[in-house]
């Protein structure tokens, strides 16, 4: 719960619209009560110039509906902050949820590595929603070229390296299955 601070409670609405949707930033920031139609968004993206059609589900619905009349500009869809401001307000929010793991970086400045260790928190951004759709889509199985279509990923290579964590979480998933006890032999 996010104590009396709407524009935190607003951001967070916006974060979890394109957590459940797979739209970009952009794409949620520019969109418009026009694209928005009785079961399903259409728009063109803003990155890409796709046309894409995304069906609801019952948070983005919820959500769409929760900011229908609200204090925004008639034209507009949601209140999605400008970019920069989400991307801080997120790390508000996810430092207050204290979401503090630490994270180890590394990167290289020419040959000289330069390890650092962040919270977690500090490097959440606007971004994380889509990889989160896609990599929540392809964890319940729904199938690649159908979480393409809602993302606008134009072949597979785009969406290796969310299929990649997903594999990760399926070798995960397997070691569950030695909790049967079956006797072989």
């Amino acid at each position: 719960e996010i104590p009396c601070q709407k524009h935190l409670e607003v951001t967070r609405d916006c974060f979890l619209f394109m957590c459940y949707s797979g739209l970009r930033w952009s794409d949620a920031f520019y969109l418009t009560t026009g694209d928005v139609k009785e079961d399903h968004i259409e728009f063109t993206t803003r990155k890409t110039a796709d046309s894409l059609r995304v069906e609801f589900n019952d948070t983005t619905s919820a959500i769409l509906k929760k900011y229908t009349g609200s204090d925004i500009p008639e034209f507009k869809a949601l209140p999605v902050p400008v970019n920069q401001r989400m991307n801080m307000y997120l790390k508000t929010i996810c430092r207050m949820a204290r979401i503090n793991d630490p994270v180890h970086i590394t990167n290289y400045l020419g040959n000289e590595r330069i390890d650092a260790v962040y919270e977690k928190w500090e490097l959440i951004g606007t971004h994380a929603a889509r990889r989160t759709f896609v990599t929540q889509c392809l964890s319940l199985g729904i199938p690649p070229d159908v979480v393409m279509k809602w993302t606008g990923h134009s072949d597979y290579q785009s969406m290796k390296p969310y299929i990649d964590v997903v594999d990760a979480v399926k070798a995960r998933e397997m070691q569950k299955l030695n909790t049967l006890k079956l006797k072989v032999g």
